[in-house]
C-alpha cells in the first residue's frame, strides 16, 4: 500500500429540516388549529481514531464527505427525522487544519478517539411553536439552517517513542530489522528508505517501546532538498531521537560534520525539535579500530558535550544494540511515569507539541514559498531566453 501522509478533503454537515406550517382539519373542530411540526437536525460530521489504518490513502479517491440532512417537518405535529450522523476513520496521528483558517482543529491521537469536526444544521420550528393567547392560526415558521462547511488539510504523523535520524545509508533501517519484526528494505545505496517504518521492540513481558525509522536527511532537506521536509515532521511526535552516525564512512569524511549538519537541519525545520533529547549512535563500529573509535567519541564529547550520551553499536552484528534498547526502554519508562504523576509536565509537554506545531507548519509554508519562486523564476527565464532566440531569428 501507498504510503500518504497528507490529504485535503471537503467535510459539509447536513442541513436541518424546515418546519411545517399546517392546520388541523378534523370533524367536530370547526375552526382547526395549528399542528406543523418541527424539521430535524441536520447530520454532524466527525473523525474517528482507527488502528487499522495507517495511511491517508483512501482520501486521494474519495475528497468530498456530506453528512445527511434533517427530514422537514409534516402536520399533525410530526417531527422530521434527524440526519444521520457520519463518521470518518482515520489513522490514530492525523492532525486536522482547517485550510481557510490555519487553525488546527483537532489531533487524533488516540484509538477510539472521535471528534465532532462539523456542526449538523439546527431544525426549523414549525408553526405550532408560534401558537399563542393572541395568536391562535400562526402562519410563521423557520427554515432549518445550513450544516457547518469545511476545507480541512490531513496531516498523518507517526506515533512512535524513538525516531531514528541520519544521513542516508547510516544503518537506520538496519537497526530496526535488528531489534524488532520490522522488516525495511535494506541495501548498498542511499535513499533505500522512501517511506516512514515503524517496529515495536519487545524487551519482556509489557516492556515496549515503538521505533520510527524515516528517509535519510541530507543538507538542505529543511527547505526541501532530497526527500526534504516532505519525513521531517514525523519526528515531532517521537519522545527521543536517535542520531545514527556511520564510524567509519567509505568516503572518509568526518562524522562530527555530519552530525552537525544534521543538527542544523533539525534547527532550520523547528527549534523546538531541536530541542528534543537526542542521542549519539555510532554505527558500523566494528568496521574501525578501538583507538580510532576512541579518539572519535573523544572528539564528540569536546564538540557537543560531555552530557550527550554516546553509544557504539553494530547493527548488523547486534553488538551493543541490547544495551541500547535497555537504556532506551528505560528512559520511556521514565517519561511515561512523569506524563501520569507530574501535572506541569504534562502542560509543559502539551505546550511544546504546540509551539513544535506551529514551528512545523511555519517551515513547510516557507519552504513550499521559496520552491514555487524558484520554480517561477526559472519559468521566466526560460521565457525570456525564448524571445532572445526568436528576435536573433527575425534579426538574420
Amino acid at each position: 500500500m501507498k504510503f500518504v501522509d497528507e490529504a485535503e478533503i471537503t467535510v459539509e454537515a447536513g442541513k436541518g429540516g424546515n418546519g411545517c406550517m399546517s392546520f388541523r382539519r378534523e370533524k367536530y373542530i370547526p375552526k382547526g388549529g395549528p399542528d406543523g411540526g418541527d424539521g430535524g437536525d441536520g447530520g454532524s460530521i466527525y473523525l474517528l481514531g482507527d488502528d487499522a489504518l495507517n495511511t491517508l490513502i483512501d482520501f486521494r479517491y474519495q475528497r468530498h464527505y456530506k453528512a445527511q440532512s434533517g427530514q422537514g417537518g409534516m402536520g399533525k405535529n410530526r417531527t422530521g427525522r434527524a440526519g444521520e450522523d457520519l463518521v470518518i476513520r482515520v489513522p490514530v496521528g492525523t492532525s486536522v487544519i482547517d485550510r481557510d483558517t490555519e487553525e488546527v482543529l483537532a489531533d487524533i491521537s488516540a484509538i477510539g478517539q472521535q471528534v465532532l469536526i462539523a456542526k449538523g444544521g439546527f431544525h426549523g420550528l414549525g408553526n405550532t411553536r408560534f401558537k399563542s393567547s393572541t395568536n391562535r392560526a400562526p402562519t410563521k415558521t423557520t427554515k432549518g439552517t445550513e450544516g457547518d462547511l469545511r476545507r480541512l488539510q490531513l496531516q498523518l504523523k507517526l506515533l512512535a517513542d524513538v525516531g531514528l535520524l541520519g544521513m542516508p545509508n547510516a544503518g537506520k533501517s538496519t537497526l530496526l530489522r535488528a531489534v524488532s519484526a520490522a522488516r525495511p528494505k535494506v541495501a548498498n545505496y542511499p535513499f533505500t528508505t522512501l517511506v516512514p517504518s515503524l517496529g515495536v521492540v519487545s524487551l519482556g513481558l509489557e516492556r515496549s517501546f515503538v521505533m520510527a525509522d524515516i528517509p535519510g536527511v541530507i543538507e538542505g532537506a529543511s527547505v526541501g532538498a532530497g526527500l526534504g521536509f516532505q519525513f521531517l515532521k514525523h519526528l515531532s511526535r517521537t519522545r527521543l531521537l536517535l542520531h545514527l552516525v556511520d564510524a567509519a564512512p567509505l568516503d572518509d569524511s568526518d562524522p562530527a560534520e555530519q552530525i552537525q549538519a544534521i543538527a542544523d537541519e533539525l534547527a532550520g525545520f523547528s527549534q523546538t525539535l531541536y530541542s528534543k533529547p537526542r542521542w549519539l549512535v555510532l554505527n558500523k563500529a566494528d568496521m574501525t579500530t578501538e583507538t580510532d573509535l576512541a579518539d572519535l567519541m573523544a572528539k564528540l564529547r569536546q564538540t557537543f558535550g560531555e552530557d550527550v550520551p554516546i553509544y557504539c553499536i553494530s547493527a548488523i552484528s547486534g553488538e551493543g544494540c541490547d544495551q541500547l534498547c535497555q537504556d532506551i526502554m528505560v528512559s520511556v519508562e521514565q517519561h511515561w511515569q512523569r506524563l501520569k504523576d507530574d501535572e506541569a509536565y504534562r502542560e509543559a509537554e502539551a505546550e511544546r507539541d504546540r509551539l513544535m506545531t506551529q514551528e512545523i507548519r511555519a517551515s513547510i509554508a516557507a519552504a513550499k514559498a521559496q520552491r514555487k519562486a524558484a520554480r517561477q523564476e526559472a519559468e521566466e527565464s526560460d521565457w525570456d531566453d525564448d524571445e532572445d532566440e526568436a528576435e536573433w531569428e527575425y534579426a538574420e
